[in-house]
């Protein structure tokens, strides 16, 4: 496995916030049956990868319609990121309850609970920088794998509680949050970076 197709995975699956993801789901699907679990647990990941990859192909063309350059746009991106990350690091992110209005895997659960505001900065700046065919397969194939992992997540949800409890999960929400603000400052200090550069 290349070392740049590892980085980009796990830079990705992090920024999927999984063990937020799964406490959320754990909390959402509390009344439904094993089946209903496994079957939302695999639309929910398939409309992860939807959101993500339409993220991913899509963000050029976003900020030529916008006017916006990569630069500012990571600057902005990295500070809403580190105001998500100190959420989950408080344990104050949103996790709404069981909805009874019916499938809740795309909304709430893919969006914006996985795919939150900092989390689409994030793969607008990622997908800008992914620049040649190449470059672009190994994200494609990247994002696929955190989709996956997070889904295999998702359907080993019941495993994992009763070896973790809630109180593991929340621990390792909190070490998500950690890894995710260390992403957000190395965002913004490139854009920061950037702007200096094409400004002197």
């Amino acid at each position: 496995m290349p070392a740049g197709f590892l980085q980009l995975y796990l830079k990705l699956f992090f920024l999927l916030t999984p063990f937020f993801t799964l406490t959320a789901f754990l909390t959402m699907t509390a009344e439904m049956d094993t089946a209903e679990k496994r079957k939302t647990a695999v639309k929910t990941a398939a409309a992860i990868l939807a959101i993500t990859l339409a993220l991913l192909f899509f963000g050029k063309h976003i900020f030529a319609v916008f006017g916006i350059t990569l630069d500012a746009f990571r600057i902005g991106a990295g500070g809403i990121l580190f105001i998500s990350s100190v959420a989950l690091v408080r344990g104050e992110q949103y996790a709404p309850k069981n909805s009874e209005h019916g499938d809740i895997a795309v909304v709430p659960l893919a969006l914006p609970i996985t795919v939150g505001p900092g989390t689409i900065g994030a793969m607008l700046v990622m997908g800008s920088d992914l620049s040649s065919p190449g470059q672009l397969a190994v994200g494609i194939g990247a994002l696929a794998a955190a989709a996956a992992t997070l889904g295999l997540l998702l359907l080993s949800s019941e495993l994992i509680e009763k070896i973790l409890r809630r109180r593991g999960l929340l621990i390792l929400s909190k070490i998500t949050g950690l890894f995710i603000a260390a992403l957000a400052a190395q965002i913004t200090s490139d854009g920061i970076r950037g702007m200096i550069q094409a400004g002197s």
